[in-house]
């Protein structure tokens, strides 16, 4: 079966921050921010279809064009790999936090003996995961990657999937969600934040092109280009509201406090019984590994971006920067955090470089006649509303964050 470059969006979408971010929206909200879900989703497709589209077009990539077309674009393009590259490392220092966690959790339900020695299995089972990825990474090349992430998307959606049949939202719930509206409870801002900082990933435009290159499509390969983008937003769509459904058919209004990883597997355990924590595991996991392959890479690729815009995952600097974020990534175990917090705290770094992202690319796709048979005045709506709603989003966080 053949991949496409989507495979990435939904490996850089869909990790342990969505999976926490939809659980503890359902455990606390219900599905009253299934909005913020769908117009992230909305956005994220579109700004996946332009970015794409922009390539196939000028086979330029994003932060080459950046620099490029756009005035002051050096500083620009600069200003966006600093702003993603802090935002994706913190999202993998949380996503390698959850995903050591998990593992370690699962093995002291058979182990009890573990629980004495959290610190040190939580550690070195996050330093043999790192290290693994790391090795699989500078050994590895584009198809590779696709095949490995394809895996572990599919054991994903399939296990967050399965638990849906067994709570499905009422249809007045799903309506009443998707009637936007902030909650007035405490820390529904940040939530909100990572919300959008995990399901609209800037990294997911910027990268797009790039992956594309590897892909090796070109103009003929509009169609391709247009369907890839179209199903990876639909199925972050139905992945992510799959989870938060399931939190909130059976966890809101019980009362019940995320604060520890398996506390989340509660969310499966009235729906799924004695397979709860099996299949939580095998979700949550495959979502933690689906996301360290690109959240590793996107630093030394907005480089390669920048100076030559091509895709670079064979030179020294992009060994040298992975094994810098590998060991970043170890900060949540090594200094032992509550993962469930830190996880969530690190997707809201996400949102501060959006708007300048998104006016990025509103620039670029009015540069110039488009060549393909496309309505520009919907896709110019959409990301205009893109634009003020990642504005909106970002300035709600950093009250929250302040306050």
């Amino acid at each position: 079966m053949s991949f496409g470059p989507g495979i990435f969006a939904i490996g850089y979408t869909i990790g342990t921050g969505s999976v926490t971010s939809m659980i503890v929206a359902g455990n606390d909200f219900g599905m009253d921010l299934l909005w913020v879900l769908f117009f992230s989703c909305l956005f994220s497709g579109v700004l996946i279809y332009v970015s794409g589209s922009l390539y196939l077009q000028t086979e330029e990539t994003a932060l080459y064009a950046v620099k490029k077309h756009i005035p002051l674009g050096k500083f620009i393009a600069i200003a966006i790999i600093i702003m993603v590259g802090v935002g994706q490392w913190n999202s993998l220092i949380g996503i390698l936090g959850i995903t050591s966690n998990v593992v370690f959790e699962i093995l002291s339900l058979n182990f009890p003996v573990l629980e004495d020695h959290k610190y040190e299995v939580v550690l070195g089972l996050a330093v043999l995961i790192i290290g693994i990825f790391y090795t699989l990474l500078i050994k590895g090349n584009y198809s590779i990657f696709e095949r490995m992430l394809a895996i572990l998307v599919s054991m994903m959606g399939l296990s967050f999937l399965f638990t849906l049949f067994f709570v499905i939202p009422q249809p007045t719930e799903l309506i009443q969600g998707l009637i936007p509206k902030i909650p007035k409870i405490e820390g529904a801002g940040i939530l909100i934040a990572a919300f959008v900082g995990t399901t609209m990933a800037g990294a997911t435009f910027l990268s797009r092109p790039l992956f594309i290159q590897g892909k090796g499509w070109s103009k003929k390969d509009y169609k391709k280009q247009k369907n890839d983008a179209i199903v990876a937003a639909v199925l972050i769509f139905i992945i992510s509201g799959s989870i938060m459904a399931v939190a909130s058919g059976s966890l809101h209004g019980n009362g019940h406090q995320i604060d520890h990883v398996l506390d989340m597997s509660k969310a499966l355990e009235p729906s799924t019984g004695k397979f709860a924590v099996s299949i939580f595991f095998v979700g949550t996991l495959s979502a933690g590994l689906s996301s360290i392959f690109p959240c590793l890479m996107i630093v030394p690729l907005m480089i390669g971006d920048y100076k030559k815009g091509r895709l670079d995952v064979d030179s020294t600097r992009f060994k040298t920067i992975t094994g810098i974020a590998s060991i970043l990534a170890l900060c949540v175990p090594i200094f032992g955090f509550n993962p469930i917090k830190g996880q969530i705290i690190t997707q809201v770094f996400n949102v501060f470089g959006l708007p300048l992202i998104v006016m990025c690319f509103l620039i670029l796709w009015n540069r110039k006649v488009n060549q393909f048979k496309t309505n520009k005045i919907f896709t110019n709506i959409i990301m205009v509303g893109a634009l003020i709603f990642s504005i909106i989003i970002m300035i709600n966080g950093l009250q929250d964050i302040f306050n």
